[in-house]
C-alpha cells in the first residue's frame, strides 16, 4: 500500500522535527521552503539526527533511519509540495502576516478533504483562518519544543472548524506517536503556555521578593513538582494526595485560597529581577551560543531518556 503523504511548509527547527515525526510514522513527507539551500541544510541536519538516534537506539518508529530518510523529499514549489497530501503542517516563523499569506495561497490550491494545520504557538485560529474558503478544514496543531522528544500536541479549532477536522487531526497525531489534546475552543496562549506562564509568574515574584534564590527556585521544580508532573498532572495529583478530588477540596480548599489570595499582580519582567535571575543563570550556564547549545543538547538527551522510560513504563 502506498504510504499516505503529508506536506511540511517551512524547514526550520519545527518543520524538520515534524518531518522526522511523520517519517517515523511511515508517512511520505514533502518538505517545502523558498530556498533550495535551506532545504539542503535541513536534509543534512535530519540525516545527522536520525543516524545519531539510531546509534543510540532511540530512533522512533519501526523503520530504519535510511528507510525513514527515503520517505522525505524536498520542494521549492508550493503547489507541487502539497499535491497529493492529505495533511499540511505549516511551520513558518511566528508572524501573522506571513502565515496568513501562506494559508491564503494554500486556500487557492487545495481540495475539500485535505487538512490545513498550523504549528503556531500563540496566534489564535480566528486570526489565522477567518475568511478562508476552506476554513472548515483549518486547525492549529501546536507542538512542544522539541517535538521529537516531547510528544504533546495542542489541537485548537477555529470557531468554524468542522468537528471531523479535529477528529481526523487527533487520530493522525495518535498514529504518529504524539500525545494530542483537544481544546474545545480557542483561548489566548492555548493551555500549555497558560500553565507555563502561571508558574513563571509566581517563580518571578518569589525570586523578585527575595524569598528564594533563582537556582533554588528551579530546583523546587526539577527535583520537586517536575518529577511528579513528568508522569501525572495537577488534577490527578490532587486526586491521589487525598481520598479523591472531593476529599482534597474539602481538606485543602481554604488553605489554597488563603495562599492564592497572597499572589501579587502580573510581573513586569523588567528591572532588578531580570538582572538577578540573569546573573544567577549565567553563572550556572554562561549565555554564549556554545555553552547554551551544549546545555540544550544535554536537555534533549534527558528528554530522550525520559521518553524512553515513559514508553517502557506504559508497556510494563
Amino acid at each position: 500500500m502506498e504510504p499516505l503523504q503529508v506536506a511540511i511548509i517551512g524547514s526550520g527547527l519545527i518543520g524538520r522535527s515534524w518531518a522526522m515525526v511523520f517519517a517515523a510514522g511511515g508517512f511520505k513527507v514533502k518538505l517545502y521552503d523558498i530556498a533550495q539551500e535551506q532545504l539542503t541544510t535541513a536534509l543534512e541536519n535530519i540525516r545527522k539526527q536520525m543516524k545519531e538516534m539510531e546509534k543510540l537506539g532511540v530512533l522512533k518508529g519501526a523503520l530504519s533511519a535510511e528507510q525513514q530518510l527515503a520517505l522525505i523529499s524536498v520542494c521549492t514549489d508550493l503547489k507541487a509540495a502539497v499535491e497529493g497530501a492529505t495533511f499540511i503542517q505549516e511551520c513558518t516563523p511566528e508572524n501573522l502576516e506571513l502565515k496568513k499569506k501562506i494559508f491564503g495561497q494554500l486556500d487557492l490550491t487545495v481540495g475539500d478533504s485535505v487538512i490545513l494545520s498550523s504549528s503556531t504557538s500563540c496566534l489564535l485560529p480566528s486570526k489565522l483562518f477567518t475568511g478562508l474558503k476552506h476554513v472548515k478544514q483549518c486547525i492549529v496543531s501546536h507542538p512542544v519544543n522539541p517535538p521529537y522528544f516531547v510528544p504533546l500536541v495542542e489541537i485548537v479549532p477555529h470557531p468554524e472548524t468542522d468537528p471531523s477536522t479535529t477528529e481526523r487531526t487527533y487520530a493522525l497525531m495518535k498514529k504518529i506517536g504524539q500525545s494530542p489534546v483537544k481544546l474545545n475552543r480557542e483561548i489566548e496562549g492555548f493551555v500549555l503556555n497558560r500553565l507555563q506562564y502561571a508558574v513563571i509568574s509566581e517563580a518571578w515574584r518569589l525570586v523578585g521578593e527575595g524569598v528564594i534564590s533563582p537556582t533554588d527556585l528551579d530546583l523546587v521544580m526539577s527535583d520537586g513538582l517536575g518529577m511528579r508532573y513528568a508522569f501525572i498532572g495537577p488534577l490527578e495529583t490532587m486526586h491521589l494526595n487525598a481520598e479523591g478530588v472531593s476529599s482534597y477540596c474539602e481538606r485543602y480548599a481554604e488553605g489554597m485560597k488563603c495562599v492564592l489570595n497572597t499572589f501579587g499582580p502580573v510581573p513586569e519582567f523588567s528591572g532588578e529581577t531580570v538582572q538577578k535571575v540573569n546573573q544567577a543563570l549565567s553563572e550556572k550556564i554562561p549565555a554564549v551560543p556554545k555553552v547554551l547549545d551544549a546545555r540544550r543538547k544535554w536537555r534533549d538527551e534527558c528528554l530522550t531518556g525520559l521518553a524512553k522510560l515513559k514508553t517502557q513504563m506504559k508497556s510494563d
